[in-house]
């Protein structure tokens, strides 16, 4: 359980320590990168999570968690794996097939050790130092996804006691991933089972922060019933903000046994102020969280109250959630819709030189909405920006757009180049995504490619 202290004497802030130190380049070309506090994409551009986590580790069979979380809209998955000490251990070759996974859905996967949850307080729990062990078997594997995968090392790891070594021991483990060859972006939980009621996290952060060489570390708190009121969630969060230092909600419920989380501030601030946030979980909780599943026995058809909050509620996953850029120069791998293909045979003669021919596609559909995605590939000659055009013919709409800018007037919907994906070689191809609604049929439109 996730308890609070009522009489907890706030130590002196120290988080802008050392905070003028931690310059380094927006982005690094290798991977996700921090840069005065905020997150950054291997294109430089910023990446805000939005998305959930999912027990994995208990429930391996439930792979298509990860399609149906993208195709109610996601951007990023929180992945339970566990280093063997108190579950099954998550093979190398599992964790491999987790982030393929995780990528052949355009999402990106912060992989989780979750043994070490309420380390000094909960029998077996193991120490972060262990976790790393762990995390250094699995080199090979995390090796060249460092544009993918962010390594969270150990969830909750310390519970309400014995807490006092947390700066020193997360130090320390960031200090033997990088030696280990890791240049991840690392994510480091709050103690007292994640809620930081002690701030401890937040009175030494700044210092975590300086001893990871890379300046590469991402702090995550999580928020249950000590986050109750408006007040202690703007004030936590903000004052990693203001001191430019990176903070996630790596968890959050709605309700919980220790209190009643203020949901609706959580996600609002975290929209106001470019916060991420991975809501607790996708399925499967017992031991009397059961309501903490935001889909009924994994059934993305059957969200439970919790999981329409999140999903499609305000400042919500629907409403706020933006692919990683990193995703729009990968092919798709989602399977194309099973509407039938047009009779006629696309034209063979190949575009014109310097034009561009663009591709619509549903990647998903439930009722009344669809994930869709257009693909726009160079003719023989390279171009330096694009715009495609449809006119939906059955009352379809456009509610939410990633990696273009897009518009409408009526049925007809125009989508132009962002900076970074405009200028495509000869033959190149880029992508761009968006949610949409429907009612009654969701006819594919053909869609036009001009260069600009």
């Amino acid at each position: 359980m996730k308890t609070r202290l009522s009489a907890v004497a706030a130590a002196l802030l120290a988080l802008l320590v050392a905070v003028l130190a931690f310059g380094q380049p927006a982005h690094a070309a290798a991977g996700f990168s921090v840069a005065n506090g905020r997150l950054y994409d291997a294109n430089g551009t910023e990446f805000v999570m939005r998305g959930v986590n999912h027990a994995h580790t208990w429930y391996p069979q439930q792979t298509s968690s990860f399609a149906d979380v993208k195709a109610l809209g996601a951007n990023t998955v929180r992945v339970v794996l566990s280093s063997g000490d108190r579950w099954t251990r998550n093979t190398n070759a599992d964790v491999a097939n987790v982030i393929s996974t995780c990528k052949g859905n355009r999402l990106i996967c912060v992989l989780e050790v979750h043994d070490t949850t309420g380390y000094g307080e909960q029998s077996g729990a193991i120490t972060l130092d262990r976790a790393v062990d762990y995390w250094l078997s699995l080199a090979d594997v995390l090796a060249g996804q460092e544009r993918f995968v962010i390594v969270n090392i150990g969830n909750e790891p310390y519970g309400n006691q014995n807490y006092a070594s947390w700066a020193t021991d997360n130090a320390n483990a960031i200090k033997r991933l990088r030696a280990g060859g890791l240049t991840h972006t690392i994510m480091v939980d709050a103690p007292n089972w994640g809620q930081d009621w002690s701030f401890t996290m937040r009175d030494n952060a700044a210092s975590v922060f300086a001893a990871d060489p890379a300046r590469n570390t991402v702090f995550s708190i999580h928020m249950y019933g000590v986050f109750d009121t408006a007040a202690e969630i703007s004030d936590y969060l903000g004052r990693f903000r203001s001191a430019g230092l990176p903070i996630v909600v790596g968890e959050f419920g709605f309700n919980h046994s220790d209190g009643d989380p203020d949901e609706d501030t959580i996600l609002a601030y975290s929209q106001a102020n470019g916060i991420g946030w991975l809501g607790w979980s996708w399925s499967g909780n017992g031991g009397g969280v059961e309501y903490l599943d935001l889909a009924t026995s994994f059934n993305p058809a059957n969200l439970t109250t919790w999981g329409q909050r999140l999903f499609n509620g305000a400042n919500g996953i629907r409403q706020t959630a933006r692919e990683a850029s990193v995703f729009s120069s990968l092919p798709p791998t989602t399977p194309p819709p099973t509407t039938p293909p047009p009779t006629t045979p696309p034209p063979t003669t190949p575009p014109p030189a310097g034009g561009c021919t663009a591709t619509y596609t549903v990647t998903g559909q439930w009722q009344g909405g669809f994930q869709g995605e257009v693909r726009v590939t160079a003719g023989s000659a390279a171009i330096t920006g694009w715009t495609t055009r449809w006119t939906f013919a059955n009352g379809q709409s456009v509610s939410q757009t990633w990696s273009a800018t897009v518009t409408s007037s009526g049925a007809t919907v125009t989508a132009r180049n962002v900076d970074y994906n405009g200028r495509l070689a000869a033959g190149a191809s880029t992508t761009f995504g968006f949610i949409g609604g429907w009612t009654g049929s969701n006819a594919r439109p053909e869609v036009s490619c001009t260069p600009s």
